[in-house]
């Protein structure tokens, strides 16, 4: 597979604040790559040196390969908040762009329909709730359908509704083929819609990787027996668990590398013990970020 964009070693100061700190990773022809950290973790300031906004104080990116030059036609993005004229139509300001961008402006009606703003083209931007504003950025970036779109915070200030439409804009566009990078503190979200992602804190990329590699390492086991404390003598001293605890009626024990289900039912079995409940709990991307981050504070 190949890749769209490769990041080395980017950072970028303010003053003493070390917004982006060596950040490294490379995102996959096709894949939805998402950034992932609190308010203030470097996404937006990552994503505006990639687009050129912001110039770094040392690393490199390529995309497609060339370090001499980003290729704007070939991206749509939404980087902070949308910026369009205010006395303007959501219809004229969307010509604007298409002019820039050198895209048909038949193609604005296409992408107003998509974001659910076709009704309201008539209107000026400055009577637009902030959601609509939002979705009109949206539209701005899939203005002529580009290869990849660069999204930061696509949900912000959209209500449950509005959230769930952009998730159904981003799963369709990345269906066609197109290659998105997200950034977002909405860890659902993330966990919904990307294929990989990288966790930020403080400006460091502390974990990487296939969001399934993310969810499934570690997953919990979650079992009961007649002989509770029997069971929990035994577990606590097994090569095949990293940790045991209680809750409730039930133990809740985390799993080795490459440990089935059906290997803690043999050893329970060999030592005399009937499983009344075996259930695996797979570990949110929450749970893994908020673990992640306590990790590194600590």
């Amino acid at each position: 597979m190949s890749v769209v964009l490769s990041v080395r070693e980017l950072t970028r100061y303010y003053g003493r604040i070390r917004a982006v700190d060596r950040v490294s990773f490379e995102v996959p022809s096709g894949s939805v790559y998402g950034l992932l950290g609190p308010n203030g973790s470097g996404k937006t300031t990552t994503l505006s040196m990639i687009m050129g906004s912001v110039i770094p104080q040392s690393g490199t990116f390529q995309w497609f390969g060339n370090d001499k030059y980003i290729p704007y036609k070939k991206i749509g993005a939404l980087v902070e908040a949308p910026r369009f004229y205010p006395y303007l139509t959501l219809e004229q300001n969307l010509m604007i762009l298409a002019r820039i961008k050198a895209v048909p402006p038949e193609d604005i009606r296409r992408v107003l329909e998509i974001t659910q703003l076709w009704k309201r083209r008539l209107s000026r931007y400055f009577t637009l709730s902030l959601g609509m504003k939002q979705r009109l950025g949206i539209a701005g970036a899939l203005l002529g359908s580009p290869e990849v779109l660069v999204l930061d915070e696509p949900a912000n200030a959209l209500d449950p509704e509005g959230i769930v439409d952009i998730r159904h804009i981003i799963q369709e566009e990345a269906s066609k083929g197109k290659t998105i990078i997200m950034a977002s503190h909405i860890l659902d979200e993330v966990e919904k819609v990307c294929s990989q992602v990288a966790i930020l804190k403080k400006g460091k990329i502390i974990a990487d990787g296939p969001v399934g590699e993310l969810l499934t390492e570690g997953d919990s086991l979650v079992v009961e027996a007649f002989e509770t404390e029997k069971l929990f003598r035994v577990l606590e001293v097994s090569p095949l668990v990293t940790s045991v605890h209680r809750e409730d009626d039930s133990l809740v024990l985390v799993l080795k590398k490459n440990v089935s289900p059906a290997e803690i039912n043999q050893l329970a079995y060999s030592q005399g013990i009937i499983l009344t409940r075996l259930e695996k709990r797979k570990k949110s991307l929450e749970s893994q970020f908020l673990e992640l981050v306590k990790e590194e504070e600590g």
